[in-house]
């Protein structure tokens, strides 16, 4: 008489039932730190494009972490009780200021130090270590501050400005800029923020990091290479948007360039950036990953 092994599936579920049977208060108490900066998330950053990829990036980091969990599980030991006390401390000192001062940057950045200690209170140092592409991957889910995004912004601002402006004067369309305002004919034109390309920049990072690691593996080396050519890409892309919204404004008029296809333009030019990455991606893995030829 022989008895079937249990499946993987089987395996995984009867290792998350014994997690959370044990562990359930601590999961208790990271849920209700949560949902109220969850909460806040969703009715603020992540409802405009500057964050729309924060939930993006927690569901494929999960996914992540789901896919991880048989070795996480087979090789992790519980960490420093003395250690995950002064890691859980000082998350919780920036999640109370947040809370405390209305700074949803401080309240992301807490709860993720919370699931920090938390992940390596149950399975250790090795398994965090082993896992660091995944927990760097969530820092894109914690806003960053609105005083760095300010500061950057507008020098980003003036800059695609220019590009844009003198790439479309040569072709004979009456446009000039002053600062951040663009005049094509008789309109008026404000690149705000959502054009300078920042907001780009932390999203197509963040999706460039998931690709590389789905498709490269965990290098550091060539995620960080990567990683900073996706930076004058986005740029570029969000140059093309703004000659987008410029010729339509010129020959369809301002009530159609702000209707719905301005954020067609805002889509395509992110679809543009995404296809860049991947040509870039495809002439350097050639260097970092040549092919093997049969018998070498």
């Amino acid at each position: 008489m022989t008895t079937a092994a249990p499946s993987r599936e089987a395996i995984s579920r009867g290792t998350v039932a014994g997690v959370l049977a044990t562990s359930w208060p601590l999961i208790l108490g990271g849920c209700a730190l949560a949902i109220p900066t969850f909460l806040v998330l969703a009715g603020g950053n992540w409802a405009h494009e500057e964050g729309a990829h924060g939930p993006l990036v927690l569901a494929t980091a999960a996914w992540l972490l789901w896919l991880q969990w048989p070795e996480i599980r087979k090789h992790g030991v519980p960490g420093n009780p003395w250690l995950v006390s002064a890691m859980m401390a000082g998350a919780l000192v920036f999640y109370i200021a947040g809370q405390a001062f209305d700074l949803i940057t401080l309240s992301a950045a807490g709860l993720y130090g919370v699931g920090v200690a938390m992940f390596y209170s149950k399975f250790g140092g090795r398994a965090l270590a082993r896992n660091w592409f995944i927990f760097l991957y969530l820092l894109f889910a914690v806003p960053p501050p609105r005083m760095w995004i300010d500061r950057l912004t507008f020098p980003l601002k003036q800059f695609v400005s220019t590009a844009a402006t003198m790439l479309l004067q040569p072709l004979g369309v009456p446009v000039a800029h002053e600062g951040v305002v663009i005049y094509v004919a008789q309109y008026q034109l404000l690149v705000e923020d959502a054009c300078s390309g920042l907001n780009s920049i932390f999203g197509l990072l963040a999706i460039s990091l998931f690709y590389i690691y789905l498709m490269r593996g965990s290098s550091w080396r060539y995620s960080l290479l990567l990683g900073l050519l996706s930076v004058p890409i986005a740029i570029l892309a969000n140059i093309i948007r703004i000659v987008i919204l410029i010729l339509l404004t010129y020959f369809a008029g301002d009530e159609v360039a702000q209707g719905f296809l301005h954020m067609a333009a805002g889509i395509f030019a992110f679809a543009t950036a995404l296809v860049l990455i991947f040509a870039v991606d495809s002439l350097l893995s050639r260097l970092f990953f040549p092919v093997r030829r049969a018998g070498t």
